[in-house]
């Protein structure tokens, strides 16, 4: 394929009659595999047929107990903090196999997909806060990378192109007390297999502010900016410094912030969207259209040029009030980038 890939974040909304409790009983517990399993499944298919190029397993789970329960599990660890490695399982990667199987027999070749992980900085956080052992962020990376090990290694139906590593908290938290050559070493460290097994790693920022560490990074050769609610978020990155580093961009080129969205269309026509949801496709048929995502898909094009490998919606959109409508976004972007790749 050619051009700027087109992928998503990862969350989505639950079908009508799902409620999060169940799902978070069902991981935790074990239970309904059959039921679990063709939801995320199902929202899987809708990415494909969206047109989502490199689609992520969709994420029901939270992004930091989806991890740490595994890793706490004194029955699934080596010693604390580094998980087992045949404990190390992404069960919505073991449930997209049979969608991905359908893929493969219709089209004679497996989908690719994009793995996100949650970062041992996140992780490390969640667990300690503003602290400072060095030596526990490491061994958190390591199972990180053991995570994504036993993905690449298990995977049949499909091939896992990207692997992205969630680190909201850099550039935005204050109780982040290690310094860049300690981050760094610990993302190279969770990144590892990812890079021996030929995939694309990215890092995924909520901030752009220390995008630089992905470049002085040796396994991380891809930055998420999350620049379509923020454009001002481009203009922080030097194109020479990721030309250097051989680093790319993926670059957020359809808004997210749902409640936002929502907000306008509340003063705009003096009601509760949320209650009265007549209004709510406004985002997907006048606010985020097609036409508005190519217009800031050639801004940072004219900015960055061939350095921008990816591009898709800002963040998840497990917020969003429907499937249907977070599908037509992934379509708009679809239809904005096959538009804009047929140009280049």
């Amino acid at each position: 394929m050619t051009g700027i890939l087109f992928d998503d974040i990862g969350s989505f909304p639950l079908p009508q009659g799902i409620s999060r409790e169940w799902i978070k009983e069902s991981f935790s517990m074990g239970k309904n595999n059959e039921e679990l399993f063709a939801v995320i499944s199902d929202a899987f298919r809708q990415k494909v047929e969206a047109g989502v190029d490199v689609p992520t397993y969709p994420q029901y789970q939270d992004m930091n107990e989806q991890f740490l329960s595994v890793i706490r599990n004194p029955e699934k660890s080596e010693e604390p903090f580094k998980v087992k490695k045949f404990a190390a399982r992404i069960m919505e990667l073991e449930a997209i196999e049979a969608v991905a199987k359908e893929y493969r027999e219709e089209h004679g070749k497996k989908p690719d997909v994009r793995v996100c992980v949650t970062g041992p900085l996140e992780l490390y956080l969640k667990e300690f806060g503003g602290t400072e052992y060095t030596d526990i962020l490491d061994l958190l990376a390591e199972s990180v990378d053991r995570f994504v090990s036993n993905s690449i290694s298990n995977a049949r139906n499909f091939n896992i192109r990207t692997v992205s590593i969630d680190e909201p908290s850099i550039g935005i938290n204050p109780q982040v007390m290690f310094d860049n050559n300690e981050l760094i070493k610990a993302m190279d460290i969770a990144c590892r297999s990812a890079k021996k097994g030929g995939c694309d790693v990215e890092v995924h920022l909520h901030s752009p502010l220390h995008y630089t560490l992905a470049c002085q990074s040796d396994n991380i050769g891809v930055v998420g900016v999350e620049s379509a609610a923020t454009p001002s978020y481009l203009e922080l990155i030097d194109r020479k410094e990721l030309e250097d580093s051989d680093t790319f961009l993926r670059v957020g080129i359809a808004r997210t912030d749902v409640f936002n969205l929502v907000a306008t269309l509340n003063e705009k026509y003096d009601t509760n969207v949320w209650k009265d949801q007549a209004h709510m496709t406004d985002i997907v048929t006048q606010m985020e259209t097609p036409a508005l995502i190519t217009k800031r898909l050639e801004k940072a094009y004219s900015m960055f040029g061939e350095c921008i490998r990816y591009a898709g919606p800002d963040c998840g959109l497990g917020s969003w009030p429907g499937q249907g409508i977070a599908a037509q976004l992934l379509k708009n972007v679809a239809t904005s980038m096959a538009g804009f790749n047929k140009g280049l």
